[in-house]
């Protein structure tokens, strides 16, 4: 079908956190289909073909249908590109190694266009698997060609580039698990775990926990020796030295074997080790000279070398080294014997996600000294038999976590202790992990800051063990003093009426509940009582700073409707969220939202998002806005004006809680149980307008909010007498700095 038009990709918008389609970021797409509006799938000559011979996978697709083959069905029925698009777009993912299962194409009021949503982690490979998608689908349009292998190549060159790394990606992980939000802080591994002032930090196996002087003491290797020699822990004699006849020298004073490494690299590199001669030993030398910015020479311990990770004071995983060989097959060279016999194995790959790396002999100059040793260079080729070694280090891979003896977990985690990390991978040589250090003439070789994980995470033999898990089990203990570990007070303000006077009411009743309160409102950004930003902040940015603050310990954050649809919500759930009213469907045509209705859709999200130990405040007096209280994973607080509004009846008629007047008195309710906490001419004094409903409607919902955050009615009563809500700072942060 040569003649028929592109789909065009009218606008993308990334949602980056809950919205009207579900709780996590997804890339919203607007398509006008053109012409293929008339054609759907099964008119298309040879268009199903194309796609499942590209594209085997989209078998196992179970679409609306909920069964394996469930979109091929689709396809054979006849559905249209847009929704054929979005399956295209999460095979590819899929492809590239970043699964996602969810996806919704929705039709438009125009016809022709059409709103297609896909999951998303990052927004720059959603963009990417889009483009490649597009591509995919155009050509399988019109009977042209497609390299598929060269799309998921490119995708996954975009994924490498922006994911996570797996050490902290499997922190993060274990994050999730326990419901503890994070913010990646940068483009690499820095994350914040957990929101304001209940935030831990990772970056990588670093935490805020590991001190830079730590730090630095385990990348001086022979400064750790020392203490550790101090303390009691088994350590291989050695010095630094400063040329290749220094390194001779100390091999002599030593004793042969020796090993020589750079002092502060890792991952194995410019190791050499059971050093004999004097050639080996200054080769050696110049060979780990470049790695590091000094060289040490230090005794050879015999034995298998071992990684053991330590966090929090106690030993959580072990693995064991391998030394890598080639056999000879008498017609192989060297290169060739690697290539083939261990750059094969499924473990190496150049990317972060696999444990051991590929050899390069040509490049890799600790192989090429090793293979001198043995009389041979890359292009020797070994006698059929010969076993020919290849690395004697790097390669620690078979756990062996529940081998290690009591004893040797206490010389880790002392060692670990000595140098002051709380997690930290320690090197150690030993013949039998089983057996005590000293009685076998083991010893720690190195203390590590900043562990890889995937040995413990991805081992070639032996069971994985839960090390994102136990990091942060190290980092959140326990449930902190609002019952939910990683979490503030997270309060929700939705609606078009007067939402930033409740919103900065509530603030207000929680910053004299105690309580260091940020608020992102249309009035500005303020941290307790002090403006920082005067601009509009009732969006996700400002919001989204708050969450990053270390000194907010509960947040307040007005949410409009075009918020949620543009960018959606900067918290993935929150204890309150105040649903105010279902108005402004007219200003919001641009996300092709026009009738009242359409509205509930909408704010949903702010519902959808309550904990289930939070509260939805919902104004009683809407029969919409009171409908979405069968959607809220917690509890309820209805608020309006008049007791006998039939949601807040029937709410305390089943021992529900509601806040609303009877007369001009303010009542908190639950079930049949009702406190007055003021008439409204007292608590409101000369702002008190007589007969003004709005003013009435906004008071409640804030103290339906603040009573739901368990803040004391006379506490809320004296919070509303002193708040003004007409008083802004005269000064903003700008102004105070300023003078400073």
């Amino acid at each position: 079908m040569d003649s028929v038009e592109d789909i065009r990709l009218l606008r993308t918008n990334y949602l980056r956190g809950p919205n009207i389609w579900t709780y996590r970021p997804v890339l919203e797409v607007w398509l006008d289909l053109g012409t293929l509006e008339d054609y759907p799938s099964h008119t298309i000559p040879g268009l199903n073909q194309r796609l499942t011979t590209w594209l085997p996978a989209l078998i196992e697709h179970h679409c609306g249908v909920g069964e394996r083959g469930g979109f091929l069905q689709r396809l054979e029925e006849g559905t249209w590109c847009g929704h054929v698009l979005e399956h295209v777009v999460i095979e590819l993912l899929n492809l590239a190694g970043m699964p996602t299962g969810f996806g919704q194409t929705r039709s438009t009021s125009r016809r022709g266009v059409y709103r297609m949503v896909f999951r998303a982690r990052d927004e720059q490979v959603a963009r990417v698997a889009l483009a490649e998608g597009h591509a995919l689908i155009m050509a399988a349009i019109r009977g042209g060609d497609f390299d598929v292998k060269a799309a998921v190549a490119r995708l996954r060159a975009s994924v490498d580039d922006c994911y996570l790394g797996p050490s902290t990606a499997c922190i993060v992980s274990a994050a999730a698990d326990r419901r503890i939000p994070h913010i990646r802080l940068n483009d690499g591994n820095l994350v914040q775990l957990g929101y304001g002032a209940a935030q831990r930090r990772i970056w990588t196996a670093e935490t805020e926990f590991t001190s830079a002087i730590a730090e630095s003491i385990s990348r001086d290797k022979d400064l750790t020796k020392s203490l550790l020699r101090a303390c009691g822990v088994p350590v291989p004699e050695g010095r630094v030295v400063e040329s290749p006849a220094d390194a001779w020298e100390a091999a002599q004073d030593i004793g042969l074997p020796v090993v020589v490494k750079p002092s502060d690299a890792n991952h194995g590199r410019g190791v050499a080790l059971d050093l004999i001669t004097r050639e080996e030993v200054e080769a050696a030398f110049r060979n780990a000279e470049p790695e590091g910015s000094e060289v040490i020479v230090e005794r050879f311990i015999r034995g298998h070398e071992h990684r053991l990770l330590v966090v929090g004071g106690r030993v959580v995983a072990a693995a064991r080294g391998e030394v890598v060989c080639i056999t000879g097959d008498g017609a192989s060279t060297v290169a060739m014997l690697i290539d083939a016999q261990i750059n094969t194995d499924p473990r190496r790959g150049v990317e972060e996600e696999f444990p051991l790396e590929p050899i390069a002999v040509a490049s890799d100059r600790g192989v090429q000294l090793e293979l001198q040793r043995q009389g041979l260079a890359a292009d020797s080729v070994p006698a059929k038999g010969r076993e020919v070694i290849i690395q004697r280090n790097g390669n620690v891979a078979i756990d062996c976590t529940d081998q290690v003896h009591a004893d040797v977990a206490c010389m880790a985690v002392l060692a670990a202790r000595v140098v002051g990390l709380d997690i930290a991978g320690i090197d150690l040589v030993a013949q039998d992990i089983s057996r005590p250090l000293h009685a076998q003439g083991g010893a720690i070789v190195e203390v590590n800051a900043g562990p890889g994980l995937l040995m413990h995470l991805k081992p070639a033999v032996g069971a994985p063990r839960p090390v994102g898990q136990v990091i942060v089990e190290h980092l959140f203990p326990e449930a902190d003093s609002h019952g939910k570990a990683g979490r503030i007070p997270v309060v929700g303000v939705a609606g078009t009426q007067d939402t930033q006077t409740i919103a900065r009411m509530v603030a207000w009743l929680l910053h004299l509940a105690g309580y260091h309160t940020g608020l992102a409102c249309r009035d500005g950004l303020f941290l307790d009582r002090r403006r920082v930003d005067a601009r509009d902040s009732a969006h996700w940015e400002p919001a989204h700073r708050l969450l990053m603050n270390q000194m907010v310990e509960a947040a307040v954050v007005e949410n409009g409707p075009e918020t949620i649809l543009r960018d959606g919500l900067a918290y993935d759930r929150c204890q309150v969220g105040v649903v105010t009213d279902m108005d402004g469907a007219q200003a919001l045509a641009a996300y092709d939202v026009r009738e009242p209705d359409q509205m509930a859709r909408v704010l949903r999200t702010q519902v959808d998002v309550v904990l289930p130990e939070g509260v939805a405040v919902l104004h009683a007096g809407d029969p919409r806005v009171a409908e979405l209280a069968r959607l809220c994973d917690g509890g309820v607080v209805f608020y309006g004006l008049d007791a006998a509004l039939p949601a807040i009846a029937a709410h305390r008629a089943t021992q529900g809680r509601a806040v609303y007047l009877k007369g001009d008195r303010l009542v908190l309710a639950i079930g049949a149980a009702e406190k007055t906490i003021g008439g409204l001419a007292d608590l409101l004094h000369e702002r008190y307008r007589p007969g003004d409903a709005a003013q009435a409607r906004s008071l409640l919902a804030a103290v339906a909010a603040a009573w739901a955050l368990d803040v004391a009615p006379d506490l809320i009563a004296a919070g509303v007498k002193t708040f003004d809500s007409d008083a802004m700072p005269a000064r903003t942060a700008r102004a105070e700095a300023a003078t400073h």
